[in-house]
């Protein structure tokens, strides 16, 4: 690329470009990488576990990565009052969008 410019450098002298300038990258990028969790998806799912079902509700946030997760008995509305409630008060953020399946319960418990 240097030789394009028209310009002679050794090798070296970019590795000391390198070392000398990647920590302030790393650092300025680092403001950058952090997640927002403020849209998730959300969906429940019946699974067996050891020959007993169970109901697993899950949400994950727009990177894939997996916000908060429940493994609960019942498939109601209090059930998934409980996850939501406790999924928010995990991450401490302000939760601004939600994407859910047709379950009428996951609709009904959504927080104001």
């Amino acid at each position: 690329m240097m030789a394009e410019r028209g310009l002679s450098i050794a090798h070296t002298t970019i590795m000391r470009w390198v070392r000398h300038y990647a920590p302030e990258l790393e650092r300025r990028w680092d403001r950058f990488e952090h997640p927002t969790v403020a849209s998730w998806r959300v969906d429940e799912t019946y699974v067996k576990i050891h020959r007993d079902g169970a109901n697993l509700y899950r949400a994950v946030d727009r990177a894939g990565n997996t916000v908060d997760l429940r493994l609960s008995p019942r498939r109601d509305v209090a059930a998934a009052k409980t996850f939501f409630r406790k999924a928010i008060k995990g991450q401490g953020s302000s939760l601004r969008t939600v994407t859910l399946d047709g379950y009428a319960a996951l609709h009904q418990s959504l927080p104001d």
